[in-house]
């Protein structure tokens, strides 16, 4: 039963950043009405620095696929927590409303890297 709650959550939360990596690219879903006025200049400057948004977009899409499968978690995991971080740090100054789902986000994200930790630990020592 822990291996499928496990697959589902990896599930869900790679094709969660799939889909937002593939919106940097496609631009698919529309912005939201009611969004701040900070959160508005923000994503206009991130489109005036031409490439970041594709890196980002790259990141949660590698990641993303990383993160589904169970042989690349941890991988995905790590490729994707900086990306987590700027959605935190950006949900903390522009929009504190999203961030009762960014932390949940970052919490699968934390979770996965803890319990993948015996991979990372010949590259520590």
């Amino acid at each position: 039963m822990k291996k499928k709650i496990l697959f589902v959550v990896s599930l869900l939360f790679g094709l969660m950043f799939i889909n937002a990596g593939l919106n940097k690219f496609f631009n698919y879903m529309p912005m939201p009405k009611d969004m701040p006025e900070s959160m508005m200049k923000l994503f206009s400057a991130f489109k005036t620095i031409t490439w970041l948004l594709p890196l980002v977009g790259a990141a949660e899409v590698l990641g993303g696929i990383l993160f589904i499968t169970n042989r690349f978690r941890a991988l995905g995991a790590i490729v994707i927590f900086p990306v987590m971080i700027g959605i935190l740090l950006t949900n903390i100054i522009s929009s504190p409303s999203g961030l009762p789902l960014v932390l949940i986000l970052l919490a699968i994200n934390i979770w996965a890297i803890i319990e993948n930790r015996e991979k990372f630990l010949p590259v520590i020592k």
